[in-house]
């Protein structure tokens, strides 16, 4: 399947809004893919289909998780955290997608998680900051993202725990260990 194809594909299963916010990541990741060495062609493919299964039926979404994820804990936690591991399965599945890292970097782009690959790290990124977001230190998140991935990670992933815990909601496991991981790592570099 051609990216026209691909893109195409993917635009019948979410609002057009939400398509445009996809493109928008794909956009970012690829932008900030050249300037950090990560591979193009990954960021793009992880981009595209990173919110593939984000408007899918709660049950829906509940049944993969059961039949498909290891890790069961997610049932505990808000739904909208369903939609990444959901959507790595629907793109191996679906579209033969069959690289491990393009897989991880859709399945943990809304937790995180510790030990993420560069690739991991540019899609969760890159959909925090693509250019339709527009909350407080936005601006500042994407500033670092220019220069340096793994302080904008930490930096993002700080703002999403912050986030959730000003909320008074629970935080997945996997970012909090991805917090933890990145706040040691930033404190060496």
């Amino acid at each position: 399947m051609n990216l026209i194809e691909l893109k195409s594909e993917i635009s019948k299963r979410m609002p057009l809004k939400r398509y445009e916010h996809v493109i928008r990541v794909m956009e970012t990741a690829e932008k900030l893919a050249v300037k950090h060495t990560i591979p193009v062609d990954h960021a793009i493919q992880a981009a595209l289909y990173h919110d593939i299964a984000k408007y899918m039926e709660r049950d829906a979404l509940r049944s993969i998780l059961i039949l498909e994820v290891d890790d069961q804990r997610l049932q505990s936690f808000h739904h909208e955290l369903w939609h990444g591991p959901v959507g790595a399965i629907i793109a191996r599945d679906e579209f033969n997608v069959t690289n491990i890292d393009v897989l991880n970097a859709i399945r943990y782009h809304t937790t995180g998680r510790a030990g993420m690959s560069k690739l991991e790290k540019l899609i969760y990124v890159s959909d925090m900051i693509e250019p339709g977001r527009d909350f407080p230190h936005v601006n500042e998140l994407r500033e670092i993202a220019e220069e340096n991935l793994d302080k904008a990670m930490e930096a993002c992933i700080h703002q999403s725990v912050q986030f959730l815990v000003s909320k008074k909601v629970p935080v997945f496991p996997d970012s909090i260990d991805c917090y933890n991981e990145h706040l040691a790592l930033i404190s060496e570099i």
